[in-house]
């Protein structure tokens, strides 16, 4: 059986794209970690890259600014390691 861990190494996201996919998706973690991964690999990095720019949008009209600032980073490191994202 496959650890956690194991599938998140596979996924080819951080811990923290993937708590951002479940936020959004109102998902447990490993299923938005198999939403990312299947993103991911068709071509979907687009939509991942929105689905935290929502993420981050809805923290800031909560006023939850160290949430919108974590995510922030988390959407930088998503586009510096997925290139396809940021286009």
């Amino acid at each position: 059986m496959l650890t956690y861990q194991e599938c998140l190494e596979m996924s080819g996201l951080s811990a923290s794209e993937v708590d951002a996919i479940a936020e959004h998706e109102h998902v447990d973690p490993i299923i938005a970690m198999a939403m990312g991964n299947y993103l991911v690999e068709h071509q979907g990095e687009k939509l991942i890259k929105r689905i935290i720019l929502d993420d981050i949008t809805k923290a800031e009209r909560q006023g939850d600014d160290e949430h919108a600032a974590l995510l922030r980073r988390v959407v930088e490191h998503f586009i510096a390691t997925h290139p396809d994202a940021g286009l």
